[in-house]
């Protein structure tokens, strides 16, 4: 069994990374993040109150996600191209404060954990999610850095964009996130530390296997 969990604040590659690591290793990809990003687009598209509990509580019982060759389905649609704004990432981060949130998200993540070999990424997947996973890893960068990427990202798809309000709200993301009463952002203490600000995504995706071969032996 090999189990790699890739943890780290908003904005640092942590999907990218993990699907190449997938690829590379002959993983099963789980990309938990767009579980609740997807919990936050329903609740901005029906109105639903991200902090009000019984409301969230009413949602989840009407609510499926699944994952079909990659994309994220919400109750039968693939929104993988709609969870990807500033605006849907400041509602995931909201609504995943509601410990009935995240145990759904965990059931479901740890399900597919036990059942095959996976690299997963988030933000508690070493600490809370799979504890005992062979491999953690924490994957950081800093906000200016992670604000320029995305700054970059809008504008290469023709969007308007603000790096000081991209910045501001990369900030403002990092601190619900390390903040939050249930299952808080942070490094797991045998998770290794992995600083992306001055590296590619190739040298990153061979940072992550020379640290899987370090701790399992295993190959690409």
């Amino acid at each position: 069994m090999l189990r790699v969990a890739i943890d780290g604040p908003s904005g640092t590659g942590k999907s990218t990374i993990a699907k190449a690591t997938a690829v590379r290793f002959g993983l099963e990809y789980i990309d938990t993040g767009a579980m609740y990003r997807a919990l936050g687009l329903k609740a901005r598209r029906t109105g639903v109150d991200e902090f009000n509990e019984d409301a969230v509580r009413e949602m989840l019982g009407i609510t499926s996600i699944d994952f079909n060759g990659g994309a994220t389905m919400l109750d039968g649609e693939d929104v993988s191209g709609l969870i990807r704004t500033n605006e849907i990432s400041m509602a995931a981060s909201n609504i995943s404060k509601l410990a009935i949130v995240r145990a759904k998200v965990d059931e479901v993540s740890r399900h597919l954990a036990a059942t095959k070999d996976v690299v997963m990424e988030g933000r508690d997947i070493g600490t809370t999610v799979i504890p005992d996973a062979e491999v953690k890893i924490f994957m950081t960068a800093s906000p200016e850095i992670r604000a320029e990427r995305r700054y970059k990202q809008l504008l290469e798809a023709g969007k308007e964009a603000d790096y000081d309000q991209i910045l501001k709200e990369v900030q403002e993301r990092d601190y619900q996130d390390s903040h939050r009463e249930v299952s808080p952002l942070r490094q797991a203490d045998d998770a290794v530390f992995l600083d992306t600000s001055n590296l590619n995504i190739e040298e990153v995706v061979d940072a992550v296997a020379d640290i899987i071969m370090d701790k399992t032996g295993r190959r690409a």
